[in-house]
């Protein structure tokens, strides 16, 4: 949990480069990439609480087994659903609000009992112990790209 919490203080640091864009690396600017992560983290961690562990059922996927054993998602293979497309205007405050509201939920994440579930759309669905590898895969993936961005 310790790397989720690292990786969200990353994203923090970031926030007064919000407007900052790289079309090289990625169409969109540094401040949709935070609030994207965000977003997922955010909206995982409500699921994942709302899940009922009766109705969990394990399948194996293909995707889920190479993103979890490379603890990489490739770039440029996937778009993000609509519902945590951002949308907007992004400003210093509104990042930094929805980072206080990403604190929040990772200590409700920590509260969650083992057999609390998440259904990926593409990836499938995976017990807390993967879902938390996943925030931290996906929320490094953007981190990535916001570092990228911002070598220019």
């Amino acid at each position: 949990m310790q790397a989720l919490e690292t990786l969200i203080n990353q994203l923090e640091s970031r926030i007064p480069q919000f407007e900052t864009i790289n079309p090289t690396i990625s169409k969109s600017n540094i401040g949709w990439h935070i609030d994207h992560a965000l977003m997922v983290l955010s909206g995982i961690i409500d699921t994942t609480s709302k899940s009922d562990p009766d109705n969990y059922k394990w399948k194996f996927n293909v995707k889920r087994f190479v993103v979890m054993f490379k603890n990489k998602i490739p770039r440029g293979k996937a778009k993000a659903p609509k519902s945590v497309q951002p949308i907007g205007d992004y400003t210093i405050e509104s990042l930094t609000k929805k980072v206080a509201i990403a604190k929040s939920k990772l200590e409700q994440l920590k509260q969650l009992p083992k057999n609390k579930y998440f259904e990926h759309p593409g990836l499938g669905p995976m017990k807390l112990k993967q879902t938390i590898k996943f925030l931290e895969i996906h929320t490094r993936h953007h981190w990535e790209i916001i570092e990228d961005i911002g070598k220019k």
